[in-house]
């Protein structure tokens, strides 16, 4: 034995125990989805032959080819530099409903199942109120996907979006409208039953694949905002923001004649107060509606000293 691993040695070879990680690649798509005891009468090689006919499927009536294969996500983020899996900043878990799996065409819950696995998520089939629920960085999202819109619907799916969006903090519904019929019905539907814009999201796709793609990114996404508490620092950002904003409104309505409204113009048409001071009375007219006499008074209060070291009185603060 000791012969046999020295000559394995010398031959360039490895044992198992010793041999060196290889070069880790993006994950790819699995040829056969792992059977699991609840999904085994879903999952097959060789999945059935549909109808363009068949009932039940109507996303399929069009005459669409079957679901394109699924890709791991390639945008920033999704996996470490390699494409090594276990750096996967959203990787987790993906539960979804028996109920909506029930529902589905088999191809489709073929795709996302391949699709789960090729970016690192785990899949369990549970039985939930949202038709998927995700786990992620430790934060929960769940989703409503309906895929195949019908105006004979709306009164269910908007009732049950009312009564998730009070158990979930996060909720997104997903909705595939692909005929611009089916879009301007959906738009009818939501302003019909007085949904109230981002509360919770809603978000119109072409097709199931796309949908599914949607819903990934937006748990992955949560799931980053989580781990790297992005939410605080855009929270921060914004303050300092609106901070920067309220002392630039007080620097420049403290010139006689300027009034919050000229401000807000020199503020999106010029930028910052240096900006500002360093603008020429003909700049300021052509980028904004202030007049001639509003801009030759704020050209001479940041560059005539004799202006800006006197007295004013701001009478319109008064």
């Amino acid at each position: 034995m000791a012969t046999r691993a020295r000559r394995h040695s010398a031959q360039g070879g490895n044992w198992e125990g010793s041999r060196p990680v290889p070069a880790a690649a993006p994950p790819a798509r699995p040829s056969v989805h792992r059977r699991s005891p609840d999904s085994a009468s879903l999952h097959s090689t060789h999945p059935p032959k549909r109808s363009a006919t068949s009932k039940g499927f109507q996303f399929y009536r069009s005459g669409r080819a079957s679901p394109p294969p699924c890709p791991p996500l390639y945008w920033s983020g999704m996996a470490s530099s390699g494409g090594d899996p276990s750096g996967f900043i959203g990787r987790g878990t993906c539960m979804m409903s028996t109920s909506w799996r029930d529902k589905q065409h088999p191809n489709l819950i073929n795709f996302i199942a391949s699709f789960l696995a090729a970016n690192s998520y785990r899949l369990n089939f549970l039985s939930l109120s949202p038709d998927f629920l995700f786990n992620n960085g430790g934060t929960s999202v769940a989703f409503v996907f309906e895929t195949d819109w019908s105006s004979a619907n709306e009164a269910a799916v908007f009732g049950r979006v009312n009564t998730l969006k009070r158990q979930f903090k996060y909720l997104y519904v997903v909705v595939v409208v692909p005929t611009g019929e089916a879009n301007e019905s959906f738009n009818q539907s939501y302003f019909k039953y007085g949904m109230e814009l981002g509360c919770p999201t809603f978000v119109p796709v072409c097709d199931p694949e796309m949908g599914f793609e949607k819903i990934v990114k937006i748990a992955h996404a949560r799931g980053v905002c989580r781990q790297q508490d992005i939410t605080t620092t855009m929270r921060n950002e914004r303050a300092q923001a609106v901070q920067c904003m309220d002392a630039f409104l007080r620097v420049l309505t403290s010139i006689p004649g300027i009034d919050s409204h000229d401000a807000n113009a020199l503020a999106q048409a010029i930028g910052s107060i240096e900006a500002v001071a360093k603008a020429s009375k003909e700049f300021i007219l052509e980028n904004t509606d202030l007049s001639t006499e509003k801009a030759e008074r704020i050209v001479r209060f940041f560059r005539d000293p004799q202006y800006y070291l006197s007295p004013k009185i701001n009478r319109q603060s008064h």
